[in-house]
This record gives C-alpha cells, structure tokens and sequence, in this order.
C-alpha cells in the first residue's frame, strides 16, 4: 500500500534523474564538440533543446495531471526518455543527439510536475513548501552525479555508454511510480478534475502570475543554463581546467542548488516564500557579476557555490502557485510557470551560445574570456529586472 514515505522517494527518484540528464551536457561537452564538430551555437542550441521539448509539453501536461493524476501521466511520458536516452547514445550525428536530447526532455517534464501535484494531495499546505523543498533538493544531487562521477564515467566507459545505461534505470523508476504510488491517500476518491480551460485562462490573467513567471524566466534559466551546459565551457576555456577539474567545480554549484533546494522550502514556510525568493536572487545576481569579473579561482570556487545557492532558491516559484491559485488547478498553475522556468533555459541556454559565437576562437578552439563575461553580464541584469518585477508581491505574507 502507497504511503507519503513511498510517494516521496519514488518521485524523488524520478526527479535525481531528471537532474541528471538537464545537467550531464556540461561535463561531456567538449567530447561532444570534437566528435561531432559541434560549434558553440550547435552546443547550445542541441543542449537546449531538452529544455525545449520540456517547455512544449507542460500546459497540456498540466490538464493531464489535473484529469488522470500523476501515476499513469508521469510514467507514460518517461518512456519517451527510455528511447531518447538510447538514441543519444547511438547518434552519430548531430541530428541523432537533437532527435535523444528532445525525446529525454518529453520523458523527464512530467516528473517534478507530477511530484508537485501528488504532493498537493497527500502532503498538507503548512508542510508542502518543505516536502517539495525536500523533493527538489534530495533530487538535485543527480546533478552531483553528472559532474565528477560523470567525468570519470566519461573517461572509464564513455558517454555513450552512460545513456544507454540510464534508459533501463529511467524504465524501472517509471514501473515504480506505477507501483508503488497513488494520485490520493487511501480513503481519498480522485475521480480526475474536470478540465475547464476558463481556469487556465484565469492564471494568465492574474498579474500575480507574470510576476512568478518572469523571475522563473530568468533566475531557472540561467541557473539551469550554466549548470547544465555553460559552466563547464567557462571554466575550460577561461581558466583552462580539465575535465576532472571541471567536475570538481561543477560539484560545488551542484552541491549548492541542493543545499539551496533543500533549505528554501523550509525557510519559506517559515518567513514567507516571496521574502526568501527576493533576497535569495539578489544574491544569485551577485553571483553572477562575480563570476563574469573572472576572479581568481579560489573566488570562482566561492562563487560557483553561492551561484548554485541562492539560484536554488528560485525552486520555490514552482510552489508558489499553490499558494496563490485554487487546488483543483494547481497541476495547470504549476506547469504554466513551470514553462517560463524551462523556457527560459531553453532561450537563455541557446542565447548564451549566441552571444559566446560572436567572438572569435584561439588556435585552440578557446573562446575568449571577455565572451563569457558579456553572457554573464547580460544574464544579471536580465535578472535584476525580473527581481524588480517581481518585489510587490513580498508584501504579502506567504505567497
């Protein structure tokens, strides 16, 4: 029989996964380019596309989950991420890498979505920022997995390898969430909401959303943006680490958007959600020019950290819809924010590309330092803007 403990770890199972294969790009990135002649833009853009495909399936995975509920909605979708995980595994071409990298983008959109949803109903309001807070944070270790554990992977077995593993563990995840969870406490009738679509169109008229939507935009998608693909370019070509190197870096912003993850459920349920997402970006931008000053690295180390810290805050912006909107919609408020969140990665992880392409390469293939910098630049601001947008709503005590 499904208990709260077995829905937990199984969606957080789900969700490890996930992380790990939105972040595995930025290890595996330069063997990426060279065997397949990839530019920065072809990078960016293939890497993206995950977050892409993530993006299209959210609104109506949101009518899905609020009609069938997670267990059969999640699950259904992560056996697209079966076959695209095995396609990137085999591609030999960029073509084959974008077909795997958007299927494992489809399989993966409804698992922190469906977790959300399912804890609306088992999980009580005073607890729910803490237990997705939990969720996301425990789950986010998979981008610990896919920083040195995936270098040395990389160098042991190989990258394709690894991808053609991962679809047998994504396919046992998905059976559990099928096995071992429910939509409902026992007791508790689900019966599938009634999908009005004059609901949606009521979160997309309420202001209050733009101004989740917005700093989702910014603060998920370049955190996302340079976690998954970007950091690991930076530190090759600005402080010319290796690939170990790299990771070990890399684990440090991991291990913070898990401490990040894991922490800002708990404060916010206890200081207000907005309060604790308006300081903890104010923070994240702070992040970012320092590392766009390309300090030493010992700095850069620091910075990596609180970069993954206070960006990890912004995980709260997926719960703050229960808070603001009626239970019956939730799965559609969440998901609706969710695709700015994932959106935003998907532009701001290809637009980085763009703006890192205008510069010219070295005999190396290095880009220049000054490239990153201007990416960073950019990103800051864009996101002190949204931070503005967003403000009125700290005067509210919870939401």
């Amino acid at each position: 029989m499904p208990t709260r403990a077995s829905v937990f770890l199984i969606f957080t199972a789900a969700y490890f996964l996930s992380y790990f294969y939105r972040s595995a790009n930025a290890v595996i990135a330069n063997d990426l380019a060279r065997t397949m002649s990839l530019t920065a833009a072809d990078l960016g853009l293939m890497t993206s596309l995950f977050f892409a495909a993530f993006a299209v399936v959210q609104l109506p995975l949101g009518v899905g989950l609020d009609r069938y509920g997670p267990r059969y909605v999640t699950p259904a979708l992560m056996l697209l991420g079966v076959a695209g995980s095995l396609i990137f595994g085999a591609a030999q071409n960029f073509g084959g890498l974008a077909l795997g990298r958007a299927l494992i983008g489809v399989g993966m959109a409804g698992v922190l979505m469906g977790g959300l949803k399912a804890f609306s109903r088992w999980f009580p309001p005073a607890r729910y920022s803490t237990m997705a807070g939990l969720m996301m944070g425990i789950g986010s270790a998979g981008a610990l997995l896919a920083a040195t554990p995936l270098a040395w992977l990389n160098t042991t077995v190989g990258w394709r390898a690894v991808f053609t593993g991962g679809a047998a563990v994504i396919l046992l995840v998905a059976v559990a969430i099928v096995i071992g969870t429910r939509n409902t406490p026992p007791g508790v009738p689900w019966g599938g909401q009634v999908v009005d679509l004059r609901s949606l169109r009521g979160v997309f008229a309420d202001i209050r959303f733009w101004r989740i939507a917005l700093l989702i935009f910014f603060t998920n998608g370049v955190l996302l943006a340079f976690q998954g693909l970007w950091a690991g370019p930076y530190l090759n070509d600005v402080f010319g680490l290796d690939a170990i190197a790299r990771g070990n870096i890399l684990f440090l912003l991991s291990l913070g958007v898990t401490l990040g993850f894991l922490s800002s459920g708990w404060l916010s349920d206890r200081f207000g959600l907005a309060r604790v997402v308006s300081l903890g970006t104010a923070l994240f931008i702070g992040a970012q020019v320092v590392l766009a000053l390309r300090p030493p690295l010992p700095v850069v180390m620091a910075a990596s950290l609180a970069f993954g810290l206070f960006g990890g805050f912004s995980i709260m912006l997926l719960a703050q819809p229960r808070l603001v909107f009626p239970l019956t919609i939730t799965g559609q408020a969440t998901t609706a924010t969710n695709l700015f969140g994932i959106g935003g990665t998907f532009l701001l992880q290809w637009w980085i590309g763009v703006v890192v392409n205008l510069f010219p390469v070295d005999a190396a293939g290095h880009y220049p330092p000054i490239a990153y910098s201007t990416a960073l630049a950019l990103t800051a601001g864009g996101t002190l803007l949204a931070l503005l947008w967003y403000l009125p709503l700290t005067r509210t005590a919870k939401p």
